[in-house]
């Protein structure tokens, strides 16, 4: 199986001793508490799911301004974007041992324990080259711009021990998997190369093909569907609907033992080719050999080309990572051809000859309860948007 990256072995940091657990459960209702933003809690759900390997905790500034720079931290590992935890609160101290709660949680249950190694301020210039660099943007417009600038100019870094996966694993106990949870049933399955597909939307027709077209070149065994299931920005899909869509799918149009239908606890970032290689990372931590990337992929409007998240691939050192990346072009159903393609390799087409459809298009016609083109849409995906859709008013 692929090697986890920088490391020879998986090395979470959730705390999986239930005794040593409880311990530091009750430990942590002793300690001063700060209440963690969305943006950091996800960190810390990535790092005790394993995801982040090999991180043993939040950085600090000088690994984060390097990482933003360069992509690898001052010791030289290679990463695409700033693991960190920026707070607005003064109060913490370095040296402190602290209890870092939950604010997605009722009652913000403590997430984790931490060992604050250094508490540094963050000049207002280094949160905007830190800002350019990880999204190629300033826009206050762009989502992950505007999330990442109003975090705080506090930065605590140091080691941290995991305690739970916040709301993941409860509310998504079907589809929420940790990496070493991941490799453990790549193995059971007996899948050598395995195709990751990240997606925070209902998977229609092109994204189904693409996959499958992924797995007949790749010869893989297996493809991992491996949804977002933190949060969005404003009018993407609720995660228990992608949910719902993307098993359905499987169920019906996938041969069994083909796809593994996981999730992951994180926030969208939106940074486009950045965010990009942050996927391939934690792919490779979980046991993929291979990572689709598609078109615009983690992208938002217009803040990056069309194929900027593959060609972010061709600038990084050979040796940085092992995973591979499948390089996928606009699918869509091909009136000519009677079947899905990638339009790059359909040539003598118009864009008459495919049928696509806008966002916006889509959602108009599932709100009025009309469901798309089967060429573009599964019914039975359709269905259950339309549903949703009608649910909140169109």
């Amino acid at each position: 199986m692929i090697q986890p990256h920088g490391s020879t072995e998986l090395k979470p940091l959730f705390v999986e001793d239930e005794a040593r657990r409880r311990a530091l459960s009750a430990e942590a209702e002793t300690l001063p508490s700060l209440l963690l933003n969305s943006a950091a809690a996800a960190n810390a759900v990535m790092l005790g799911a394993g995801y982040f390997n090999p991180l043993t905790g939040y950085m600090n500034l000088a690994d984060a301004l390097s990482v933003a720079e360069h992509m690898h931290t001052t010791a030289g590992l290679f990463w695409p974007v700033p693991i960190v935890n920026l707070t607005r609160d003064a109060s913490i101290k370095a040296g402190m041992r602290i209890a870092l709660r939950d604010p997605n949680v009722d009652g913000h249950p403590v997430l984790a324990v931490m060992d604050v190694a250094a508490v540094e301020k963050v000049s207002d210039e280094q949160i905007r080259f830190m800002t350019e660099k990880i999204f190629g943007t300033l826009d206050p417009q762009h989502p992950g711009v505007a999330v990442f600038t109003q975090l705080g100019n506090i930065l605590l870094s140091g080691p941290i021990q995991v305690l739970n996966f916040s709301y993941f694993q409860t509310e998504f106990p079907d589809t929420f998997r940790t990496a070493p949870q991941i490799r453990e049933e790549i193995r059971a399955r007996n899948w050598r190369t395995v195709v990751a597909f990240q997606t925070r939307n209902p998977m229609h027709r092109a994204h189904e093909e693409l996959c499958r077209m992924a797995k007949e070149r790749l010869n893989a065994d297996g493809i991992v569907i491996h949804m977002l299931l933190g949060k969005l920005k404003e009018g993407d899909i609720p995660a228990p609907v992608r949910d719902a869509c993307i098993r359905k799918m499987v169920e019906l149009y996938f041969e069994p033992n083909t796809v593994m239908i996981s999730g992951y606890g994180f926030d969208m970032l939106y940074a486009g080719p950045r965010e990009a290689v942050l996927h391939a990372v934690f792919r490779q931590n979980m046991g993929a050999t291979h990572l689709i990337v598609g078109r615009d992929h983690a992208g938002v409007g217009n803040y990056y080309g069309p194929f900027d998240a593959q060609t972010i691939f061709d600038t990084i050192p050979p040796d940085a990572l092992k995973i591979q990346i499948f390089r996928a072009d606009n699918t869509a159903w091909s009136k000519k051809l009677g079947k899905v393609v990638m339009m790059r390799e359909a040539p003598g087409h118009t864009p008459e000859d495919f049928i696509t459809l806008s966002g916006t298009k889509v959602r108009e016609m599932l709100g009025r309860g009309i469901a798309p083109p089967p060429e573009f849409s599964r019914p039975e995906v359709a269905k259950i948007l339309m549903e949703y859709y009608q649910s909140i008013g169109g």
